[in-house]
């Protein structure tokens, strides 16, 4: 029995016969099951902590192994790791362009680097001056947004992801931009400043800065429900899931969730929201409606695995939820992928 197959089946057994984790919501027999860690996908040779993920629309899952300073390719059908990209200095973010068929890969060293798609030979590198984080892409205009800088250079520019060419157009924010959101009917970008314990409201459209003053420290993973104008941000002092009205900036709700989180994703078919974190499990809420939500489940994970992709369903209708395992002591990194269940 391989390590994966133990864990898995020690998992399932936690789960159903803990009084601890019963207590603290885990799944258990008359509970619900929202993800089920279904399989493992081995990288062997990455060292330290994943970051963030992007995911091709079609096949290729990407992920930032920051602390192995490689960006990992996942093959999601044959569940292979396909190609390493090597020679990134802490990768950070990262973006697909579709239409334009490239990689975006943001280093905390201060460069974006742009890959092909077709065999991610590097295409062109510009220099922001700063720490480059987290980067989004704009279907609708084919621009890739990215969070870069310190303190007062801290700001969101824009690159032409047809052209390869930064843009003149960027948002100065006086502090380093962690998660950031953008929407796709409104003029509206969310972003997360924690250093000023801030949520800065963008209006691309007039260019307008509006910022909302958060109660709660640390706010880096943040997720949009567009459609009920809902924004889902997690916190690390302490660790809450807090939800805002994004028409007023008004707190809706907040709720305790596991520790360490660097990532959230908000299922919109399911009405859920997942939050990965280093303390070794992912909170599950569920939305019954815009001002009403409620703790459906803690999955099991692992320490130190606080970042995740979810990207709804693939092109062959499978729906997975991804997460970057760091390598422990017994056992190398993996790419664990849990089913998503209704």
């Amino acid at each position: 029995m391989n390590l994966f197959r133990l864990f898995f089946g020690c998992a399932l057994l936690v789960s159903s016969s803990s009084p601890r984790l019963r207590a603290q919501g885990a799944a258990t027999p008359d509970t619900p099951r929202p993800l089920v860690l279904t399989e493992a996908i081995a990288t062997p040779g990455v060292e330290g902590r994943f970051d963030h993920f992007s995911f091709d629309g079609k096949n290729q899952l990407f992920v930032a192994a920051l602390g192995n300073n490689t960006v990992e390719v996942i093959d999601i059908s044959a569940r292979v790791r396909s190609h390493t990209i090597t020679g990134i200095p802490n990768p950070q973010g990262v973006a697909y362009a579709p239409d334009a068929k490239k990689l975006f890969v943001a280093s905390s060293k201060g460069k974006l680097r742009i890959y092909a798609g077709e065999n991610y030979d590097l295409v062109k590198e510009i220099d922001f001056h700063g720490d480059v984080d987290n980067l989004r892409y704009d279907a609708a205009t084919d621009r890739v947004y990215v969070g870069f800088g310190e303190d007062e250079t801290g700001a969101i520019g824009i690159v032409d992801a047809s052209t390869n060419e930064r843009l003149p157009e960027q948002y100065k924010l006086g502090a380093h931009p962690e998660s950031f959101q953008l929407e796709t009917a409104g003029p509206n970008i969310y972003v997360n400043l924690p250093d000023l314990k801030q949520i800065a409201v963008i209006n691309r459209k007039t260019g307008a800065i509006g910022r909302w003053p958060m109660r709660l420290e640390h706010n880096f993973p943040m997720a949009l429900d567009e459609t009920d104008h809902r924004l889902f941000v997690a916190t690390h002092e302490p660790a809450r899931l807090a939800v805002f009205d994004t028409n007023t900036g008004r707190t809706v709700a907040e709720f305790p969730c596991v520790q360490d989180a660097d990532d959230v994703y908000y299922d919109a078919g399911r009405k859920r929201i997942y939050v990965p974190g280093g303390e070794g499990y992912i909170s599950v809420f569920e939305q019954s409606d815009a001002d009403n939500y409620q703790l459906l489940a803690k999955v099991p994970s692992t320490l130190g695995a606080r970042t995740a992709g979810y990207f709804g369903k693939g092109h062959k209708g499978f729906d997975r939820f991804f997460l970057g395992v760091p390598p422990r002591a017994d056992h190398g990194a993996e790419i664990w992928i849990y089913t998503v269940q209704d």
